[in-house]
């Protein structure tokens, strides 16, 4: 956790690829993302969150619109092919992955509610066909007027493969080979027909340009595929692809094909090193460096003052339950915590990662050592936000901490996490983002009308236009 005043806020120019960046950093982008309740792990108990938010139509429809209405540039929704592995007795004091709707679904439904704001959802490229994922999201592109996004995961869970026939994910390098070749093979999908191929000409009877339809023939060890997609080309060219990786092979992934990335840090060093080295990734991959946003999460307690801030911080954190507080950490580390004391540190002998996300592993067994926090005590601050940065403070506090960290260029904008919903985040659009826009950093009204546009992307060119641009 990041309180108000325990980080020094840095001021001089920052040159990346040459040249200086503080006097045209423009505007921060900014996602939504939402867990059912709040990113909390005790969100559901707090009086201001919607308990049963995970069925509750409703509910979405208002947080959806709420954003709209505050001009952020998309929501995002995160998805399990599993009920979450745990204890039953944490599991059954928890609302994380363990039911909720599946997000295209849910997005789709949004999409009829919603103008303006980006709808992404979570599809896992080890356990969907290539194919299903082009179409789906294509349909969700068309039926929002171009405003879909694909977050790509890999799932490294062990429950997920067991809901798929299988008893074990696929080991690290072969998810990610595999997320590589997926994201591939849906591009090409998406370009299964030329943006005017359907003519739809009454007198000629016409329907498409037959010269305009193209069959991907995709061959490999895992995949045959066929095509053409059975959906016209999307609104976007390419719905946006979002990623979430920290590993090497994720900041990889990033570099070669992510549009938008989920990143994890904990301190503005942490987020300007990777900042810096997906960039330079994309440099290698030919990639304009520009043509990515990276939004490090954010889950943040605002109110007027910050002693009512830590308040509302402290009143949630006693809500949570010792054997959860310890589940989750497990969980973020990828490893089985059951054994030990929850009120020692965690061991110098600790198992490495059985192929969860190694960038938590990494970050969390760094900071627990480091300030010498107990497994309760680094289990609290976990379930704060499951890994991801939370800071408490007033709204010029927060407005600070986020204008550091952009015009540092550690980001290029943030994705909140609400710790609970509604309640945080009615509070950040009331009370931080009209002090954003007095500083000019975050819009008052949307620029385009796609997700893209928004986001300052550009629109991909169809693999077969021969036009130059």
């Amino acid at each position: 956790m990041v309180t108000a005043h325990s980080e020094e806020h840095t001021n001089g120019p920052n040159y990346l690829f040459g040249k200086d960046i503080m006097a045209d950093r423009g505007q921060m982008n900014l996602a939504a993302y939402y867990n059912p309740t709040g990113h909390h792990v005790a969100s559901w108990r707090h009086p201001k969150a919607q308990a049963d938010a995970n069925e509750n139509f409703e509910h979405y429809v208002e947080i959806a619109q709420t954003a709209e209405r505050a001009k952020f540039d998309l929501l995002f929704l995160a998805d399990s092919n599993s009920v979450r592995p745990a204890h039953i007795d944490a599991l059954c004091r928890s609302v994380q992955f363990i039911a909720h709707f599946e997000p295209l679904t849910l997005l789709s439904a949004l999409a009829a509610v919603t103008s303006h704001i980006g709808l992404v959802g979570t599809a896992s490229s080890s356990w969907n066909e290539p194919y299903h994922i082009a179409r789906k999201f294509a349909s969700l592109d068309h039926l929002s007027s171009g405003r879909a996004g694909w977050n790509v995961v890999t799932s490294g869970n062990d429950s997920d493969a067991q809901n798929f026939s299988g008893e074990r994910a696929y080991d690290h390098a072969d998810r990610y080979e595999r997320a590589h070749e997926v994201v591939d093979i849906v591009k090409g999908l998406w370009d299964s027909w030329d943006d005017d191929a359907f003519i739809r000409d009454n007198e000629s009877g016409l329907y498409f340009i037959p010269e305009k339809m193209h069959e991907l023939n995709y061959q490999s060890e895992r995949y045959s595929i066929r095509g053409p997609l059975n959906i016209s080309r999307p609104p976007q060219g390419h719905p946006v692809i979002i990623q979430a990786g920290a590993s090497d092979a994720g900041k990889e992934l990033a570099g070669r094909t992510a549009e938008a990335i989920f990143s994890p840090h904990l301190t503005k060093e942490a987020a300007k090193e990777y900042y810096d080295d997906v960039k330079s990734r994309m440099i290698k991959h030919r990639r304009d460096p520009e043509h990515c946003r990276i939004l490090p999460g954010i889950s943040i307690f605002v109110k007027p003052t910050e002693t009512e801030a830590r308040e509302d911080f402290e009143y949630l954190q006693s809500l949570i339950h010792p054997i959860v507080a310890r589940e989750i950490l497990g969980t973020m580390l990828g490893v089985d915590l059951s054994g030990y004391d929850i009120d020692k540190p965690l061991p110098a002998d600790l198992p490495e990662h059985w192929g969860g996300n190694k960038g938590h592993y990494e970050e969390l067994t760094k900071k627990g050592r480091e300030e010498n926090l107990t497994i309760k005590e680094l289990g609290a601050h976990v379930a704060g936000a499951r890994g991801k940065n939370v800071f408490v403070g007033d709204p010029v506090q927060v407005a600070d901490y986020m204008e550091d960290w952009f015009l540092g260029r550690a980001c290029d904008g943030f994705t909140i996490m609400p710790p609970y919903l509604p309640g945080c985040l009615n509070d950040f659009v009331d009370l931080v983002l009209p002090e954003l826009r007095k500083r000019g950093l975050f819009r008052t009204e949307y620029t385009g009308k796609t997700l893209r546009e928004n986001l300052g992307l550009t629109r991909p060119k169809s693999r077969y236009d021969i036009n130059p641009d």
